[in-house]
């Protein structure tokens, strides 16, 4: 039986041919995504920008650059994470991702999603969200995880959305701090009688109770999000 090295390898190479949709036939390289195979935490952003159709890796622009921020304060590091994105190649432009598209590339997350099989996923953008929260608004839900048999999932703003709105930037911060103390219960769900380190078991865990809804901060196109992915 193939190890989980060989089945990611059959599904990066499935993915850089991929002509499943008219986008394979316009990106410089497809962007499956990266990170190790037994990651406790999966980021799934929205679509490759520019620099990362140049470079075939996830968030390797400004955004990255603030994501890898956003992960220290966490205290995470990006190569104990894996991130990928809903689609696999660039939109021309940085346009919304097309219901077309997504579906395209819907198998290819479900494998990695089934191969990664992570303690928690964080959405990244509302394209991502909508897969897990349909019909939800990110203004509202931000930072609020949900727990499905074990797995906790937790709807943030892309990075790149503070990079044209500054008053994010506070916001999205905060969402990751709590990240800590939700892969601390996401452990426990899943081994509920081993004993963590002290200095972990007095992180805080986040309040499950929906809060009242916020205030929608003024829209950001989705080509300025992903324009800095």
């Amino acid at each position: 039986m193939p190890d989980a090295a060989a089945i990611a390898e059959d599904l990066y190479d499935r993915v850089r041919g991929c002509v499943r949709c008219s986008l394979g036939t316009m990106r410089t390289r497809a962007v499956p995504g990266e990170g190790p195979l037994d990651a406790e935490v999966m980021f799934i952003g929205e679509a490759p920008g520019v620099n990362e159709d140049k470079q075939g890796r996830p968030f390797v622009g400004a955004a990255g650059g603030f994501l890898e921020e956003l992960l220290a304060a966490a205290g995470l590091r990006r190569g104990e994470v894996y991130i990928t994105n809903v689609l696999k190649c660039r939109p021309p432009g940085n346009r919304d991702p097309r219901p077309e598209e997504i579906e395209a590339c819907r198998d290819y997350l479900d494998e990695q999603i089934d191969l990664i099989d992570p303690l928690v996923i964080v959405t990244l953008g509302r394209f991502s969200m909508a897969k897990f929260f349909p019909g939800q608004s990110i203004s509202r839900i931000h930072g609020q995880p949900k727990e499905v048999a074990g797995r906790f999932y937790v709807p943030m703003y892309h990075p790149a959305a503070a990079l044209h709105q500054a008053n994010l930037r506070d916001v999205i911060v905060a969402d990751f701090a709590k990240l800590q103390a939700l892969l601390v219960r996401a452990r426990r769900s899943v081994a509920p009688h081993v004993s963590l380190p002290a200095a972990t078991e007095a992180q805080p865990v986040a309040a499950e109770a929906d809060p009242a809804p916020t205030q929608p901060p003024r829209a950001v196109s989705a080509t300025q999000t992903r324009l800095f992915d």
